[in-house]
């Protein structure tokens, strides 16, 4: 009698599942390939680089966004850009100008200053300061406290305008008295529907031209 065990019936018949290994043979053990040395310090310089990148790249945009902000803070708080809209300064800042202003509380006589007015902001040139008298006769020509005021920067012809004030007409205290250059058409402190300037409606004065560019340069 013949006697066939159950791995030689595995052997002669594969399709049974069974695995077919000759006598004496071994599996192959799996074959790995490790990447060489330089392999990965090539790859661990593009980590680092790509990392210093993302590095630079957000540190820029940081910096550059600071830079904008403060930028806008201080046009905001200290250098006010405006726009001239209107002819009441036609002769020396005509409409459609962009102007710089300057913040601060020292107006001097003769400098064009730019300040709050019924939710807009009014341009005009200061006339006389608090306490001091100020007198127009019917030719335009304006006196403060009874000495006649050179005004040189005038393109336009005197004139006594728009006024509902008696004259002599004293500044009152802590105000500034504003006249706009276009004597004829400026509605200003000659008019108590504008009236005298206190020094919190002041937004700043006026110090340079930034447009149009053939007229570019500093406001006198």
């Amino acid at each position: 009698m013949r006697h066939h065990s159950t791995d030689s019936r595995a052997a002669k018949n594969p399709a049974a599942g069974g695995v077919l290994l000759h006598s004496g043979d071994t599996p192959a053990p799996s074959e790995i390939s490790l990447p060489s040395s330089e392999a990965l310090q090539a790859e661990l310089e593009k980590e680092n680089y790509r990392n210093r990148f993302f590095n630079t790249f957000r540190s820029t945009v940081f910096g550059l966004i600071t830079v904008a902000a403060m930028a806008v803070l201080v046009a905001v708080l200290f250098l006010p850009v405006l726009h001239i809209y209107g002819q009441s300064m036609n002769g020396t800042l005509d409409n459609g100008d962009i102007v710089v202003s300057v913040k601060s509380n020292e107006m001097e006589t003769g400098e064009i200053i730019a300040f709050y007015y019924n939710n807009n902001i009014l341009v005009k040139r200061v006339i006389a300061g608090s306490g001091d008298w100020v007198d127009i006769d019917r030719d335009g020509n304006v006196y403060v406290n009874q000495k006649l005021l050179d005004e040189p920067y005038l393109k336009e012809p005197k004139s006594y305008g728009s006024t509902d004030i008696e004259f002599p007409y004293q500044v009152p205290e802590n105000k500034i008295f504003v006249m706009g250059d276009n004597r004829e058409i400026s509605i200003d402190s000659r008019n108590t529907s504008v009236g005298c300037v206190d020094q919190e409606q002041i937004v700043g004065h006026i110090v340079f031209r930034a447009w149009p560019m053939n007229k570019m340069g500093a406001i006198k």
